[in-house]
C-alpha cells in the first residue's frame, strides 16, 4: 500500500510542477502539497 501512495504522490508533485511552469500557480501549489501529504513520509490518507 505504501508503494501505491508513493506513486500517487510522485505523480501529483510532477503534475503540480507542470502546472506551475504553465502559469497555474495556485493549482500547482495545491497539487504539490497534496503529493507531500499523501506520500509515505507525510500523513497518508490510505493509513487513516
Amino acid at each position: 500500500m505504501a508503494f501505491i501512495a508513493l506513486i500517487i504522490a510522485i505523480a501529483l508533485v510532477i503534475f503540480g510542477i507542470m502546472k506551475i511552469v504553465r502559469g497555474d500557480l495556485i493549482l500547482g501549489i495545491v497539487l504539490i502539497v497534496l503529493g507531500l501529504i499523501i506520500g509515505p513520509g507525510g500523513y497518508s490518507i490510505l493509513n487513516a
